[in-house]
């Protein structure tokens, strides 16, 4: 008589053996090489994270971008930079394609190298020898001269800003050939050499005068071209009023140090900027980053100005789709959730870490479906009492505040199974290091947890969000399953598609392939 213990039948779909193991050296599921491409695209920063070193996650993307076909490599820069909003990633890609695909690169270059910060990454990674030559070479040489013969004045001065290299190496390397006098006046100016300063455009020239004499209005410029120039707090409170959204929303501390706050109206005016709805439509800003915003905000910036931003960030939660149905949120609040969300960059490590990110999710859809179930977990599930008529902020720093022990991603699904509960759509936001509940063989514990609960609830839908990239999950790919890396957006809106049954084959690595190249 065989042991019926071990042998036991099994209801259900037959489940994949976990074959791989993830950075906890427990059992998981690895992720096909455009998955695992596409994972650290949409969330890698090429930073030390808690489980990898930067120069791992550089190794880990030139392997796989030699894995897959480079049209794949292309679409995944797009989609990076897009709908992602990375920096570092999609430059890396482009920089690949400039050995890969020339042509591909053309199609691509305008979309991914969209903005001066964007250019001089792309050279730097060019000039390192890092994707395997040190030298532009002709076709992404005249790539980088066309940017710099279309770009605008403020384009450049923004480009201005900032070294490794700064934008003036990159003139000096790739010597663009203006045909309008002002642009051949400017490159002058910026690489130091005779010029013509009233051929200059109308910016620069102010610049060039505020230099000599620093007693009027600033001139519109980035701020940074300013600094050493010892301003007035009236005249710093003068570029806060002139500053774009983001860059408000950025510096709310360096206007407190220099004063601005305490210019009569300026706490209130700059209040306002933040909360305005269009100002915020306009700014296309992500939760996480009025997330950042805030927790970064120091005692001087007043309250006025740190309700303002929870104001916007209710406004930037109203672009989140809603979820039907009978939704639970399980965020990891477990120790290497602790992490911050872009990796460790010394004194410019972010304040948000992976845990505030999986608080953010959780408490964004809970705003937008008040019915929607939250269960923290790190070993188990963490019970806690959540307010839907709390400001997403404020349920957020109550959601981050609690756990820290060892990770289980099957506790929150093993609760539900206790209760029998109807579920209708799961979504785990974790960084997938599962091990409290590894098992020796066969399918993971959260594979097997949600296929009992897909016993009792057929129609239900796993979604499983990676804040940082990783190779591996504890749940598999499948009909039912959407496992999905990063925090943008875009997030919301694939899980919504994934959960209404819009989402194609193929799942996240699907919509990536959908992306069309070329310039739109």
């Amino acid at each position: 008589m065989v042991n019926t213990q071990l042998f036991q039948s099994q209801r259900g779909a037959m489940l994949p053996a976990a074959l791989d193991t993830n950075n906890e050296l427990a059992p998981a599921y690895a992720f096909s090489p455009r998955h695992q491409l596409a994972q650290l695209a949409a969330t890698g920063c090429l930073r030390q994270t808690f489980y990898a070193q930067a120069q791992d996650q550089l190794d880990r993307v030139m392997t796989l971008a030699a894995e897959v076909d480079p049209a794949f490599v292309a679409r995944t820069a797009v989609y990076a930079r897009e709908s992602g909003h990375m920096k570092d990633m999609p430059a890396l890609l482009a920089a690949i394609l400039a050995v890969r695909d020339l042509e591909l690169l053309a199609q691509v270059f305008p979309r991914v190298i969209d903005s001066g910060k964007m250019l001089r990454n792309f050279v730097q990674i060019l000039r390192s020898g890092a994707v395997g030559r040190k030298s532009l070479g002709t076709r992404p040489k005249k790539l980088v001269q066309r940017w710099l013969l279309e770009a605008t004045e403020k384009q450049l001065l923004n480009a201005a800003v900032g070294n490794a290299p700064s934008l003036a190496d990159v003139v000096k390397m790739v010597h663009p050939k203006p045909a309008e006098a002002w642009r051949a006046a400017w490159f002058a100016w910026l690489i130091g050499k005779p010029h013509d300063e009233a051929a200059l455009p109308p910016a620069t020239q102010a610049l060039e005068r505020f230099k000599r004499d620093a007693t009027g209005e600033p001139p519109d410029v980035p701020f940074q071209m300013l600094t050493a120039l010892g301003m007035t707090p009236a005249q710093w409170a003068q570029v806060a009023r002139a500053g774009s959204w983001q860059m408000v929303r950025q510096n709310l501390n360096t206007f407190a140090r220099h004063g601005v706050f305490e210019q009569p109206g300026m706490a209130k005016a700059i209040a306002a900027k933040l909360r305005d709805p269009q100002a915020v439509a306009r700014a296309r800003v992500l939760p996480y980053q009025l997330m950042s915003a805030f927790k970064a905000a120091g005692e001087a910036v007043p309250a006025v100005v740190q309700d303002a931003l929870q104001d916007a960030m209710e406004l930037a939660i109203g672009n989140v789709p809603s979820l039907h149905g009978r939704v639970v949120v399980c965020p990891d609040v477990s120790g290497s959730m602790r992490s911050s969300v872009t990796g460790w960059a010394g004194s410019a490590t972010s304040t948000v870490r992976c845990v505030d990110v999986a608080a953010l999710v959780a408490a964004a859809v809970l705003r937008k479906n008040r019915r929607a179930r939250v269960l923290p977990f790190d070993f188990d599930v963490v019970d806690l009492r959540m307010n839907p008529r709390d400001s997403v902020m404020t349920n957020a720093q109550k959601l981050a505040g609690i756990g820290g022990g060892g990770t289980s991603c099957s506790a929150p699904l093993a609760r539900l199974n206790r209760e029998r509960a109807q579920v209708d759509l799961v979504i785990l936001v974790s960084d997938n290091e599962s091990w409290m509940d590894a098992r020796r063989s066969g399918a993971t514990a959260t594979m097997r947890e949600w296929e009992t609960l897909k016993q009792r609830n057929p129609g239900a839908r796993l979604v499983c969000i990676d804040i940082q990239p990783h190779a591996t999950t504890q749940a598999a790919e499948r009909a039912d399953i959407l496992n999905v890396g990063g925090f943008s957006d875009a997030v919301f809106e694939m899980i919504a598609n994934f959960a209404e049954g819009r989402m194609g084959a193929g799942h996240w690595v699907g919509e990536i392939e959908a992306v069309t190249l070329g310039v739109q």
